[in-house]
């Protein structure tokens, strides 16, 4: 029994690994494709981070819904139907011809791709105990990076020889991840409501402000990313004159570095009995990181071509504030409360590109890059400490 437990816990992380990767290949892939843009359309900057953020304005949209349906019915419904919409919309935007139908469309496909962000992640955290839950999130987490090195090794060289040719593949691949959840999720296993009791039940959002704490945390956290992210591969071409093949082997590298790096403070969180402790840390180091990334390259140093690598494996979310929000949250209020994780972050994502491409058109990369760095600064006060390390100390009974 304990083998057949083992088996379906990891089978289940493999699969939300897979689903949510997919989905992050169609969030972000656009980014990748801003050069094409300008080449193929005109496009300025900071037209091309609006556009790149559509998907993201969509997720918040529905990032919510999606976490009460998720309470409602199940992981295995919302991943399948949510990417089956992706693929769809996907597809829809190869297919139309005006930006604006391809920006309704990354709008309508960011929408569907929320889905994935909420039911992967309590996929992971309902199928696995305490003393291994920030581990297997971490593992999960690494989705995105790896998405994204996806992405950047794939999506612009098909934008190069036609832009709707490119979102055909996150197309394909969000299809064949939605059958696959169809075929193989397994909801993990929770109380009935009429065999839960008054705290499990209770609103987490009443009486306490921790859950609030988390969200505006993780969402100052996270400001640095959508600055990396975007606009690297411009920026390695642009400023530093690299071919968009080497552009975008470093992007891919600084991704598996990133997915690597998620994994690491997972399995730190565990082995501390924190999980807020290490988000200290990371907190600091993003924060150094970009400064040094901003001094680097105002002096025109080639260090800064490694210091946009190393910023974009540090930088972004992690597992451990999606492994604390439904541990605190229970299994009744969890997908609401990782929707609103989800939001914060997405908000955050869905702002940075148009907002920090205006600052770098009018004041230059290293001016944006130190702003970004700011942010992480900012999130150290609104950690829970004392609090997230009560929660996980009362999570350990739970499987």
């Amino acid at each position: 029994m304990e083998l057949v437990s083992t088996t379906r816990r990891w089978s289940m992380l493999a699969i939300s690994l897979i689903a949510t990767l997919c989905a992050n290949v169609f969030i972000n892939g656009v980014a990748f494709l801003i050069p094409a843009l300008q080449a193929q359309h005109g496009v300025g900057l900071p037209e091309g981070g609006l556009l790149a953020s559509l998907p993201n304005f969509g997720m918040v949209l529905t990032l919510l819904p999606w976490g009460y349906l998720l309470d409602r019915v199940g992981e295995r419904i919302v991943l399948t139907v949510g990417l089956a919409l992706t693929a769809a919309a996907a597809w829809a935007a190869a297919s139309v011809h005006s930006m604006m139908a391809v920006g309704i469309c990354l709008f309508l496909g960011g929408m569907a791709a929320a889905s994935s962000l909420t039911a992967g992640g309590r996929l992971v955290t309902g199928w696995f105990p305490s003393h291994q839950r920030a581990f297997a999130m971490g593992i999960r987490q690494t989705a995105q990076p790896l998405g994204i090195a996806v992405g950047a090794l794939v999506i612009p060289e098909l934008g190069k020889r036609n832009f709707g040719v490119a979102l055909l593949f996150p197309a394909a691949i969000c299809a064949v991840s939605a059958a696959a959840c169809a075929l193989g999720v397994h909801d993990p296993p929770r109380p009935t409501l009429t065999a839960a009791d008054h705290q499990q039940l209770a609103n987490p959002y009443r009486g306490t402000a921790v859950l609030w704490r988390i969200h505006a945390a993780s969402a100052l956290l996270m400001v640095p990313q959508p600055v990396v992210l975007t606009f690297m591969l411009v920026w390695f071409m642009e400023k530093h004159g690299l071919s968009m093949a080497w552009a975008a082997a470093l992007v891919g590298a600084g991704q598996l570095l990133g997915a690597l790096a998620r994994a690491v403070a997972g399995r730190w969180s565990d082995r501390v009995g924190s999980r807020m402790r290490p988000l200290q840390v990371i907190a600091g180091a993003t924060a150094l990181t970009m400064m040094m990334l901003a001094l680097t390259d105002q002096l025109g140093w080639p260090l800064a071509v490694a210091m946009m690598v190393v910023a974009s494996a540090i930088t972004g979310d992690n597992g451990l504030p999606f492994t604390t929000v439904p541990e605190f949250a229970g299994p009744f209020w969890s997908g609401r409360a990782l929707g609103a994780q989800n939001v914060v972050e997405r908000l955050t994502v869905a702002i940075g590109p148009p907002v920090f491409g205006a600052l770098i058109t009018a004041a230059g990369y290293p001016l944006a890059f130190a702003v970004s760095g700011l942010f992480p600064l900012a999130a150290l006060p609104f950690l829970p400490i004392r609090a997230s390390a009560r929660v996980m100390s009362s999570a350990t009974a739970t499987p």
